[in-house]
């Protein structure tokens, strides 16, 4: 999966995709031809699997599949009109557009791969997923410490109430490795 694929790979791709599917809404394929027409609305296009949490999206279905014909979205407003879409789009916005494409076979192709980009939006998630295990995993390791320490205390405790000179001496030893490694 790329993060920096080009207007001419975006191009190729499109034009392969409509020459090798036919899509559920035929209007959609018109508004592809018109992302191939201009650079720069291309140059903020980018094709994912994973649409969650992305400002402006589109759905584009091939007849293939059984999904969503056309789907367009942005900022949370729906619609299925590939006009109102267009109209959007054209309107020379600055906002990147996000389309996931179904199609049979697609995890397997390699022209979608070639230009599949990763959800800025997951990474993030990523990014915040591992904080959130490596904090889990330090607050862990701090209680199993606590809980072992307070234990170790105990049976010291214990050592001392029996009179049991050896094991308050082994106990003690086992304390002050534990104190050290802190």
């Amino acid at each position: 999966m790329g993060n920096c694929v080009t207007v001419s790979e975006k191009k190729e791709f499109i034009q392969w995709f409509l020459n090798s599917h036919e899509l559920q809404k035929r209007e959609a394929a018109w508004l592809l031809n018109y992302l191939c027409s201009d650079d720069d609305a291309l140059r903020r296009t980018h094709f994912v699997d994973n649409l969650r949490n992305l400002p402006k999206t589109m759905i584009v279905s091939a007849r293939c599949v059984s999904m969503t014909p056309f789907q367009y979205s942005k900022k949370k407003r729906v619609t299925s009109d590939v006009e109102t879409a267009f109209y959007d789009i054209r309107s020379g916005c600055s906002e990147d557009l996000y389309i996931s494409l179904h199609f049979k076979e697609k995890t397997s192709c390699p022209e979608y791969a070639a230009v599949l980009e990763v959800n800025p939006m997951e990474r993030q998630d990523l990014v915040h997923d591992s904080l959130c295990s490596l904090f889990a995993e330090i607050i862990l390791d701090q209680a199993v410490r606590d809980y072992r320490k307070k234990e170790l205390y105990r049976r010291i405790d214990d050592a001392l109430a029996n009179g049991d000179e050896q094991e308050f001496l082994q106990l003690t030893e086992q304390w002050l490795k534990i104190v050290e490694n802190k």
